[in-house]
């Protein structure tokens, strides 16, 4: 058994944590290591999209090798993300954003459909009442948080935030310590301080707006869609 096949086999037999490490190391042996991540891809289309998913579609997609990029573009062109909206909402940029690691750019669009989900008042004034957050359908939330999840290596995402939040006793000056949003008594400066790559702290983005309090974020770790019944398995 040489090196790759050993690595194709713990990677078979591995955690979705642990598949996420050995897809950098199955990478390495090149162009058979490139082919199995595209057919393990390619026959993994149906089953619910993971962290491990999206990093090998963003490996292939980003590669230097035409024909992965042909094999994206052909099969899979908009992402192994299939959005659901109970409002009809596209999310279809959003997920080419983070496809292409644009993280800045993707919390930016967030916020944006967050209003959309809100209704045509929140849009005009481009910011969400704690009230509002309430009756969002739990599709639309699942979808924005997936997405972040899938193409972040599982890093972002409202429901990674959630937890870190219940491990700190629902504690807020904690948790904005734990996203590096502020230090001590300083908040963390907007957009320059933030980091916009996988280098950033787990739950780091999407951001929530902290001047007007706490309110909307507790809106938002409240909501029915993050229930053990409603809750997606990631």
């Amino acid at each position: 058994m040489n090196e790759l096949e050993t690595l194709i086999e713990k990677f078979n037999q591995a955690s979705n944590k642990n598949k996420l490490k050995l897809v950098d190391d199955i990478i390495e042996k090149g162009e058979e290591g490139f082919q199995f991540l595209r057919e393990f891809l390619f026959s993994s289309q149906q089953d619910v999209p993971t962290p491990v998913l999206g990093k090998i579609y963003q490996l292939l997609k980003h590669s230097n090798n035409q024909d992965y990029q042909n094999f994206i573009n052909d099969k899979i062109p908009q992402g192994i993300v299939k959005p659901e909206s109970s409002l009809n909402i596209d999310y279809s940029e959003l997920q080419q954003l983070l496809i292409d690691k644009e993280y800045q750019k993707a919390d930016v669009l967030t916020r944006v459909k967050l209003c959309e989900i809100a209704g045509e008042k929140a849009q005009q004034r481009k910011w969400l009442y704690f009230t509002e957050i309430s009756k969002f359908p739990i599709s639309d939330l699942h979808t924005i948080d997936l997405l972040w999840n899938v193409y972040s290596e599982g890093k972002f995402g409202y429901s990674v935030q959630r937890k870190i939040w219940l491990s700190q006793g629902k504690d807020f000056i904690e948790l904005w310590t734990k996203l590096k949003w502020k230090n001590g008594n300083r908040w963390t400066k907007y957009p320059q301080e933030f980091i916009w790559d996988l280098s950033a702290p787990l739950g780091h983005l999407p951001l929530s707006n902290q001047l007007r309090g706490v309110r909307e974020i507790d809106a938002l770790f409240a909501h029915p869609a993050w229930t053990t019944e409603n809750a997606m398995v990631k």
